[in-house]
């Protein structure tokens, strides 16, 4: 009997927008952007009112005010979001082991066998659906399927608040009719790409060979072969293992002057040290990444005797490597800081299970 899994990604709608809009009744039914207005601020969600301007995450903040000039920016509360975050976890694990996090917002279950023994994936998914809306007063959609790629596709394709179902004796057709731009993995670059040789749905690259597409796109193209015809072999990965934390930002003006260097690294320090509180993550070794202005790329590393848990390490330590930078020659493009180095033990592997009921 053939092994046929039962997936389901749920994401969060607009999550970060969404919990501001349900906790402040002053920006329900606006536009709105979670972030910082100020010249360097980066748009860390923004509502659906806002993405009918164009507005989306990682934009400029500058350029966002410019596509919708009465937006509204809310400070992230990223404890909030934790938290919710830790429910929703909840919330799977009542109905499988096999619960993959991709965020703080969205996540992968196998629910093959499930704790409650329910025969179907698509009442499970509406089912968590319903839960979540009642335990948090939020929306979240949900894609089911026998694979990750075409559930994390279900989960986007009737968004917000929406559930889609791939089962196996339609994935065909579905994966033809498909954009290009709607696989997982394929962003404007390689869309573009894409485009130029005239690989515009999923039809289009179905009809390319293996080593036509490894010619043109590389490794990627065993990937996109596979996807083409519905083939995605990997497990729900409970307890992935996060092998580092970073964030980097690029200036508008390249700087050359330690003081405000300083103030950028500041920022990326208290992003850095957010993002392992929420990957609960905590690593030895701090890594300062420079690009200076003619995109000549240098790191600098530091080990500790232990790993960084407080705020004040990182950022002490941080300082000291970015002392050490040459800045009399160059102008700095780009800085990045990083932790890594944790020594996480290694991931569990599950047996993939069988079931004839889809």
């Amino acid at each position: 009997m053939a092994t046929i899994r039962k997936i389901i990604h749920v994401d969060m709608d607009a999550f970060y927008a969404s919990v501001e809009q349900r906790d402040n009744e002053a920006y329900r039914g606006k536009p709105l952007a979670v972030g910082h207005p100020d010249l360097r601020g980066v748009v860390a969600a923004a509502s659906y009112e806002a993405r009918a301007y164009g507005v989306h995450s990682a934009m400029p903040s500058v350029t966002a005010k410019k596509k919708c000039p009465h937006l509204i920016f809310a400070p992230p509360r990223f404890d909030v979001y934790h938290d919710i975050s830790m429910l929703l976890r909840a919330i799977f694990l009542e109905y499988t082991d096999l619960v993959e996090p991709l965020a703080l917002d969205e996540a992968f279950l196998d629910v093959t066998k499930n704790h409650k023994n329910i025969p179907s994936a698509t009442i499970i998914a509406k089912e968590i659906q319903r839960r979540i809306y009642d335990e948090t007063g939020l929306r979240a959609s949900a894609g089911v399927s026998y694979n990750k790629f075409l559930a994390k596709i279900a989960s986007d394709y009737k968004k917000p608040n929406g559930f889609f179902a791939v089962v196996p004796q339609e994935a065909e057709k579905f994966i033809e009719s498909l954009k290009i731009e709607q696989f997982f993995g394929v962003g404007k670059v390689t869309a573009q790409r894409m485009h130029a040789v005239g690989i515009f749905t999923g039809r289009d690259l179905k009809l390319r060979s293996e080593a036509e597409l490894v010619r043109t796109f590389g490794k990627a193209g065993h990937t996109f072969f596979e996807q083409a015809r519905g083939v995605d072999l990997r497990e729900v990965t409970p307890n992935r293992i996060t092998k580092s934390v970073s964030a980097e930002t690029t200036f508008l003006r390249d700087k050359d002057s330690l003081v405000l260097l300083s103030v950028e690294l500041h920022h990326l320090a208290n992003e850095v040290m957010q993002r392992m509180k929420e990957e609960n993550f905590y690593g030895k070794t701090i890594t300062l990444k420079v690009k200076y202005a003619d995109f000549k790329l240098i790191t600098r590393s530091r080990t500790l005797p232990g790993k960084v848990t407080h705020f004040r390490t990182l950022w002490s330590t941080a300082k000291e490597i970015l002392r050490q930078v040459d800045l009399s020659q160059q102008k700095v493009r780009l800085l990045g800081l990083g932790v890594s180095n944790a020594a996480s033990e290694p991931a569990k592997r599950y047996t993939q299970l069988e079931l004839d009921l889809f």
